[in-house]
């Protein structure tokens, strides 16, 4: 098992202009299939939701496969799939959905490791309901949760506990299932911000112990716009405000306005791109950087993922895998092939950090973490080195990306230097990435 990153990367235009991209944490290159859907979408034919036209149809069906596209990469029913415009705004949404039930003397815990889209709309929504807000601290040493800090924070009182299945700047993943077993003995509810951690790693929701997720397609090859997974009897107990005419049901009740149909197409060819990088067979599970075998279109799409009814399948397409192999499966094998990849390159970029001395502090230190460094360069800039590399053709943001409680409690310098690795860097950008590096410093 392998993926074949040389076929890969044939599906991103984006990397025919020579740059080398680790702002993936950010939001990553869109491969072709993805762009295709989008298009076969809006061109159509396409009208509102309905059963009676095509073009009525195509729109249902975009909403379906978007919602069992979902369901089979975060692992929940496809009736706990909600879209929205991003993580961001389903976070908020969730916030005053669930504040409605909180009271003067009710408790939220929430997580210093978080970007502030898990943190902000939670304290809005509990100085709104009289609500005390205690918090999970990180521990300086190990850039993790300390789960002591943890205990002191649940109590009976405790409503919801609102935590990141991995840092979007130090990569840390934290113990989910650990802090999720502990709420619930408390009685209360587990938010789980995946936006980064989805795009690494399989997600299981329930295994994760989360009773709502969220992760946002764009991080993982996919068009901008935000997932909400959660569990139906959770989602069925809330009643957000919502136009009287629109329908009640559960999961559309949470979606306001028309769906945008051609974005959803787009997410679901993501997930079916995501499904056909590693198409099985034999292999040592290391990336390959050879070209795909003659006669083999290169991995990465569905044959008619976000294809009209009145178009036919596709007379090409890659090897999707073995006969009969679901999506979920094939997406767990992807996905476990992926993370090798990546943790590959990830041990490369951090031998050639250490080989740079103290001109680099890296301060994503957790064991347990994604393919994401933070650095600092001794006496420089980060921006200045931001722009070092772009003139160079290596795209490396700096910033504090939104991550403003971990930069305030591990006293990091703002701006600091973010390496992100996506599923179609390989070994000749990671060069070109230190390369720059050492000419700067």
């Amino acid at each position: 098992m392998a993926i074949d990153v040389v076929a890969l990367r044939a599906h991103f235009p984006s990397l025919s202009q020579g740059f080398a991209f680790f702002d993936g944490p950010g939001g990553t290159q869109t491969p072709v299939p993805v762009a295709e859907a989008i298009v076969r979408t809006m061109t159509g034919p396409l009208s509102n939701r309905g059963t009676v036209s095509t073009s009525e149809r195509n729109a249902e069906r975009s909403v379906a496969g978007f919602r069992a596209a979902y369901a089979d990469l975060l692992g929940v029913p496809a009736s706990g799939i909600v879209h929205g415009r991003s993580a961001t705004q389903l976070t908020y949404d969730f916030s005053r959905h669930l504040a409605k039930g909180w009271r003067a003397g009710d408790e939220i815990v929430l997580s210093r490791l978080d970007h502030d889209a898990n943190v902000r709309p939670w304290i809005q929504a509990a100085e709104r309901a009289g609500a005390a807000v205690r918090w999970i601290e990180i521990d300086e040493a190990t850039t993790g949760l300390d789960l002591d800090s943890y205990e002191r924070a649940l109590s009976s009182r405790t409503r919801l506990v609102a935590v990141t299945a991995a840092s979007n700047v130090l990569g840390t993943r934290p113990p989910v299932r650990r802090i999720a077993d502990r709420a619930h003995e408390v009685g209360a509810l587990v938010f789980v911000d995946g936006v980064h951690y989805a795009a690494h790693h399989l997600v299981d929701v329930p295994a994760l112990g989360a009773d709502l997720f969220v992760c946002s397609p764009y991080k993982f090859l996919g068009p901008h716009c935000g997932v909400l997974a959660g569990s139906p009897d959770v989602l069925e107990a809330l009643a957000p405000d919502k136009l009287l005419p629109s329908t009640d049901t559960v999961p559309e009740r949470f979606e306001f306005g028309t769906l945008p149909y051609e974005i959803l197409a787009g997410a679901t060819a993501a997930v079916d791109f995501l499904a056909a990088m590693d198409p099985g067979g034999e292999g040592d599970g290391r990336a390959r950087d050879g070209h795909a075998p003659a006669g083999r279109a290169p991995a990465g799409r569905a044959p008619d993922a976000g294809k009209p009814d009145d178009e036919g399948p596709d007379d090409e397409g890659p090897d999707d895998g073995e006969p009969g192999a679901s999506r979920r499966e094939r997406l767990k094998r992807s996905l476990r092939s992926l993370h090798v990849h990546e943790n590959a390159l990830r041990s490369r970029v951090e031998e050639g950090l250490r080989a740079l001395g103290d001109a680099v502090t890296v301060h994503s230190k957790a064991p347990d973490r994604t393919p994401t460094v933070l650095m600092t360069l001794k006496g420089r800039d980060a921006r200045e080195a931001q722009a070092h590399l772009a003139a160079r053709g290596v795209v490396a943001p700096a910033g504090s990306f939104y991550a403003y409680e971990v930069f305030a409690a591990l006293k990091l310098p703002d701006p600091s230097l973010r390496v992100g690795l996506a599923p179609y860097n390989d070994t000749e950008d990671v060069d070109r990435l230190l390369d720059g590096l050492a000419s700067f410093l």
